[in-house]
């Protein structure tokens, strides 16, 4: 399987993972991405993304490659893309599996209220009484909200860590403090 000729490049120190090439998509070398966002806008607004080789499976390539852009749209459920290096469906398919990442600041400026789960990642989360509730762990996407996942330490040692999940909507999350690194919530230990 031919691999494309993709130019060695450094991994910046705002590198933020935001999908990986899922398969390839036709034959004139577009591949489909599995995009870590519900709101892919990193992916597209960037023109250069730098992927890594699966961590595992089949490596057609080792180190950090730049892989130059043409088009990334939307097509049903998923991203698809193609770029000048991927000539066709083989080179797509040597592609698989590979990491993708996107400078941070090359993501687009989130609006007021608006924010980047990347972001939301390991902010400590209180109640309005101070009450520490854990640390945020994750986000899902269900459809019309995101939902916090939150992680708290257990309440004996080796114990399992208790997971809780807010609703990120603004009747439960009162105030996300970036700088801060905290999110108010209104939710109780016991919920």
């Amino acid at each position: 399987m031919p691999t494309p000729e993709l130019e060695a490049a450094e991994l910046p120190a705002d590198a933020i993972e935001v999908g990986r090439i899922a398969d390839a998509w036709g034959i004139k070398g577009w591949f489909k991405v599995q995009s870590y966002s519900a709101s892919p806008e990193a992916l597209f607004s960037s023109r250069r993304w730098l992927i890594q080789p699966p961590e595992t499976g089949a490596r057609h390539f080792t180190g950090t490659r730049l892989l130059r852009i043409r088009e990334a749209k939307e097509h049903a459920d998923t991203v698809v893309a193609t770029s000048p290096e991927v000539a066709d469906r083989n080179a797509a398919e040597a592609l698989r599996g590979a990491r993708i990442f996107v400078p941070r600041s090359s993501f687009p400026t989130a609006g007021a209220d608006e924010y980047y789960w990347v972001d939301l990642i390991g902010l400590a989360v209180v109640n309005r009484e101070g009450v520490a509730l854990g640390t945020v762990k994750d986000l899902l996407s269900t459809g019309p909200q995101s939902v916090l996942v939150i992680e708290d330490a257990p309440a004996e040692a080796g114990g399992k860590p208790l997971e809780r999940m807010i609703p990120f909507v603004s009747a439960f999350v009162d105030a996300v403090d970036l700088p801060g690194r905290r999110i108010t919530v209104d939710w109780q230990p016991d919920y």
